[in-house]
C-alpha cells in the first residue's frame, strides 16, 4: 500500500503538516530552541527524541492515552527507526505544541482509531533522522564515511575497525545540522528488519494502572484549589433564567454560585458540600432546540422520512444510477432497520482542573482534543496560546465523548470567575443527563435485482441526527457539501460487487447533543447494511456466508470473511444454537480501511424474548501490526461493546431531558452475560490499520442473523430487548 501521507524535507521544515521537527541540545525544558552546539547534559535530538549521557533515551507520546496503548505504540514506532534499546527508554507525554500535531487532523486529537496510522510515517522519519544526527556525529568524530557506520540497539559500529559507542556518549558531542537530515521513504528500515515492530511489547501504562500511580483529572490536587459542579441544561440551547442559588450560598463551604450558558456551577471548598448542594439546586429553564423533544414519538417520523424519497436529503455516496436501476429491476427487496440513541457510559465522570493567574492558563484534562482545549482557553482567558499549558491526562474511557470539550471550556469559565483554581467533576446523574449521544438512526434499504437474482442498484435513505456541526461546526459541514461523514460512514456497500449505489442523509436535528461514538456510524449502519446481505442470501436459498463470498469482490475482505468461518466451524450443525456473521470496516478510503467478519453463535429464549451471545470469532485485517496483543484485545474490546449496544443499551428523551438516571436503568453488559471472544489476525501491507473500534460494526448484524437462521424472522431495531424480540417473534 502506498503512503499518500508521507512527509516530505520540506514540510518537516515547514511544519504546514503539523509536525515542525526542532533540533536543540538541552534539557527538556528547552526542547524545542535551536542551538549550533552541544552543550554537556541530555540531547534533545528533535521533538521526540531525548538522549542522556547515561544512555536512557526518552521518548515523548504525542497523543493523550485513554485505553488504546497509544502511548507505547507511537515511541515504539519512534524507537524502531532509532534502532533503541527499548530497555533503556522512557515515555513521557508530549505537551500540547504544533510539533507533536496528527498529520490527519493538524491537531493534537484522538478519534476514529487513526493515531498510529495518522503518525506512522512522520514518527519513523523522526526517529530515522535522530539516529542519522548520531551516525553523522560519531563519523566526524571518528573521521570514517558515515556509509561505513551501522547500528545495533543504541549502539553505533563500525565494522571494520572493531570500535563501538553507545548512544548516550554519542550525545554528549554532537552537534545539530543546519538543515535536518534527508530521510526518504525508502531509505527507511525494511519491515523485515523490525525488531520491535509487531512484537508484543508490553503497555507503558499498565504498571502505573495496576499500582494506583496513574494520574486521571479526578486525582488532581492543587493548593488554595475550590471545587464545583455543574447542573447542565435538559437540552441544546436551553439556559438558566432563575436560580436558587442565592440560597444554596448560605450553605456551609459553599463559595460561588456561578451561571453559565447552558448550565449553573455550584463551587465550594469540599466536594462533599458541593454535591450536597447540588442535590437542592432547582434551576428555571428557557425553552431550547428540543423542549419538547421525544425520542420514542420522534422514531417513527425519522422512518416515515427515511421511506420518503421525495423528502430533501443529502448525497452521501454515489456509484452509477441506483435509482434507474431500481426501477427498472426485476424484483425490488426493501428492508427497514432502526436503532435508539447510544451514550458513551465512560467509567471516570467528566472532570477538569483550571488555574488562571494574569499572564497565564494551566489545564488538566483527560481529553481527546488538548489543542482545542489550548485554544479555547486563550480564547476565554485573552492569554496567549503559548501561555496556556494543557496537562494530557489519562482518561478513564474517552470513546467519543471527550472529543468534546464542554467540560473543559465550563471549568476555564469558572475558574475565571471565582479566582481560584479549580476542578469540576460530574456526577453520573449528570453526565447521563447531559449525555452527547450517538445518534438515533433510521434505513430504508431498496436492492433492485435483476431475473437471476444479480443486484443491479443499492439504496439506502438514513435519517438521524447530525454529528460534525456540534463536533467541528456548521462551516465544517458545508465545506464537505452537506456530508456527515461521521453519520453516514459505512453506509455503503463499497466491498460488494454493486454496479449501482446511493447513500442519502435526511437531515433530522431535535436540538439533541451528539457526538463520535466507538466506531463512528458502524454501529447502525453496518447493522442495516449486513442483515440485508443475509436477507437476500436467504431469498437465493444460498448460504449467507458463501453468499458473502461470491458478493466480495475485495480479496481482502473476502480472506477475513472466509476466516471467520474457519474459526466458527461455520458449517457444524449445534444444537440450541445458531451462528451469524457480520462484515465490517474501518478507516479512510485514502488512507486504507482496516476489516473484520465476526461470526456470532446465539442462544434464545423464545418465552422471554431473551438473547444469550455465547461466542464471538472475529477474523481482522488490520495490516501491520504494531503490537500485535494489543490490537486483539483493542478488537475483542469493540466486540464486546458490540454486545452490549445491540442487546440493552438505549437512552431516551421525554420532553428534551433524558429519561435514564445511572447504571440502574441504562443497562451496559453485565460480566454474567460477556462471551467468550475470539480474535485472529490476518496481516496484509506493511502498514498499521486503524484497530480499536473495528469489531464494533460486525456485532448486532451477527446477532440478527443469527436470530433469522434460528427462526425464520428478522430483528431490525437495536437495542434487542426481550420486548422487540417477542414481539419479533410472534411470542
Amino acid at each position: 500500500m502506498n503512503d499518500t501521507n508521507t512527509l516530505g524535507r520540506r514540510s518537516l521544515l515547514t511544519g504546514a503538516t503539523g509536525l515542525a521537527f526542532t533540533f536543540a541540545f538541552a534539557g527538556p525544558e528547552t526542547a524545542g530552541a535551536q542551538t549550533a552546539s552541544a552543550p554537556a547534559g541530555p540531547a534533545t535530538l528533535n521533538a521526540y527524541v531525548r538522549i542522556a549521557p547515561d544512555g536512557t533515551i526518552t521518548i515523548q507520546a504525542p497523543v493523550p492515552e485513554m485505553g488504546q496503548a497509544s502511548n507505547t505504540a507511537l515511541p515504539l514506532i519512534v524507537a524502531e527507526e532509532l534502532d533503541a534499546d527499548w530497555a533503556r527508554v522512557r515515555i513521557e507525554t508530549a505537551p500540547v505544541r504544533p510539533a507533536y500535531d496528527s498529520p490527519i487532523f493538524r491537531s493534537q486529537f484522538v478519534v476514529a482509531s487513526l493515531s498510529v496510522r495518522g503518525y506512522w510515517m512522520p514518527l519513523r522519519i523522526a526517529g530515522a533522522q535522530a539516529r542519522r544526527v548520531l551516525l553523522d556525529a560519531v563519523a566526524a568524530r571518528w573521521n570514517v564515511p558515515v556509509e561505513q557506520l551501522t547500528t545495533e540497539p543504541s549502539v553505533v559500529v563500525h565494522a571494520a575497525s572493531n570500535r563501538r559507542i553507545g548512544y548516550g556518549e554519542v550525545a554528549a558531542f554532537a552537534t545539530v545540522p543546519a538543515t535536518l537530515p534527508e530521510i526518504a521513504p525508502a531509505a527507511l528500515k525494511p519491515v523485515s528488519a523490525f525488531r520491535l515492530i509487531g512484537r508484543d511489547i508490553p503497555r507503558f501504562d499498565v504498571p502505573a494502572k495496576v499500582t494506583g500511580q496513574a494520574v486521571f483529572a479526578i486525582d488532581v490536587r492543587l493548593p488554595n484549589m475550590l471545587h464545583a459542579t455543574v447542573a447542565r441544561s435538559p437540552g441544546l440551547g436551553a439556559r438558566p433564567v432563575s436560580h436558587n442559588g442565592a440560597e444554596l450560598l448560605r450553605r456551609p463551604g459553599i463559595t460561588h454560585v456561578v451561571p453559565l450558558d447552558q448550565g449553573v456551577a455550584i463551587v465550594g471548598e469540599r466536594i462533599e458540600a458541593v454535591l450536597a448542594a447540588r442535590r437542592e439546586l432547582t434551576v428555571q429553564w428557557s425553552p431550547g432546540e428540543g423542549a419538547t423533544f421525544g425520542s420514542e414519538a420522534a422514531l417513527a417520523s425519522y422512518l416515515a422520512d427515511a421511506r420518503d424519497t421525495t423528502k430533501q436529503a443529502v448525497t452521501a455516496g454515489r456509484t452509477g444510477e441506483a435509482a434507474q436501476a431500481i426501477a427498472g429491476a426485476a424484483r425490488v427487496h426493501t428492508a427497514e432497520f432502526t436503532t435508539d440513541y447510544v451514550y458513551h457510559a465512560q467509567m471516570e465522570p467528566l472532570t477538569c482542573v483550571a488555574s488562571i493567574t494574569s499572564d497565564a492558563v494551566e489545564v488538566w484534562a483527560g481529553t481527546q482534543w488538548p489543542s482545542l482545549v489550548r485554544d479555547e482557553a486563550a480564547r476565554i482567558t485573552g492569554i496567549p496560546a503559548e501561555r496556556v499549558k494543557v496537562n494530557m491526562l489519562t482518561m478513564g474511557g474517552g470513546f467519543g465523548r471527550r472529543a468534546m470539550i464542554d467540560y473543559a471550556i465550563e471549568t476555564i469559565h469558572i475558574a475565571k470567575a471565582v479566582g481560584r483554581p479549580v476542578k469540576v467533576m460530574a456526577t453520573r446523574e449528570d453526565d447521563i443527563a447531559n449525555a452527547h449521544v450517538r445518534p438515533m438512526t433510521a434505513h430504508r434499504i431498496d436492492v433492485g435485482l435483476d431475473a437471476t437474482g444479480k443486484i443491479a442498484g443499492w439504496r439506502h435513505r438514513l435519517a438521524a441526527d447530525l454529528v460534525v456541526p456540534i463536533l467541528y461546526g456548521r462551516a465544517r459541514l458545508e465545506a464537505q457539501r452537506g456530508v456527515d461523514h461521521i453519520v453516514t460512514y459505512h453506509a455503503n456497500v463499497a466491498h460488494y460487487d454493486v454496479p449501482a449505489t446511493l447513500t442519502e442523509h435526511v437531515y433530522r436535528e431535535h436540538g439533541v447533543r451528539t457526538a463520535p461514538w466507538r466506531g463512528i456510524g458502524a454501529g447502525p449502519n453496518a447493522f442495516a447494511v449486513e442483515a440485508v446481505i443475509d436477507d437476500l442470501a436467504r431469498q437465493a436459498n444460498a448460504d449467507p456466508l458463501a453468499y458473502r463470498l461470491a458478493l466480495l469482490r475485495d480479496a481482502r475482505a473476502k480472506a477475513v470473511v472466509e476466516a471467520a468461518g474457519q474459526m466458527s466451524e461455520w458449517g457444524r450443525r449445534r444444537e440450541g444454537t445458531s451462528l451469524g456473521i457480520g462484515f465490517s470496516k474501518l478507516g479512510l478510503p485514502q488512507l486504507g480501511e482496516a476489516l473484520a467478519a465476526t461470526v456470532a453463535e446465539v442462544a434464545i429464549d423464545r418465552a422471554n424474548g431473551r438473547l444469550r451471545v455465547l461466542r464471538l470469532w472475529c477474523a481482522a485485517d488490520i495490516g501491520l501490526a504494531v503490537q500485535p496483543r494489543n490490537a486483539m484485545r483493542q478488537i475483542e474490546a469493540s466486540l464486546l461493546w458490540g454486545v452490549s449496544s445491540a442487546l440493552t443499551e438505549r437512552l431516551t428523551f421525554r420532553d428534551g431531558a433524558v429519561q435514564q438516571t445511572n447504571f440502574t436503568d441504562y443497562e451496559v453488559l453485565r460480566a454474567s452475560d460477556t462471551p467468550e471472544v475470539h480474535v485472529r489476525l490476518i496481516r496484509s501491507g506493511d502498514m498499521p490499520l486503524p484497530a480499536a473500534e473495528l469489531g464494533l460494526g460486525c456485532v448486532a448484524p451477527a446477532i440478527s442473523n443469527a436470530v433469522l437462521a434460528a427462526t425464520g424472522k428478522r430483528l431490525n431495531a437495536t437495542p434487542f430487548t426481550q420486548d422487540r424480540v417477542r414481539a419479533a417473534l410472534g411470542a
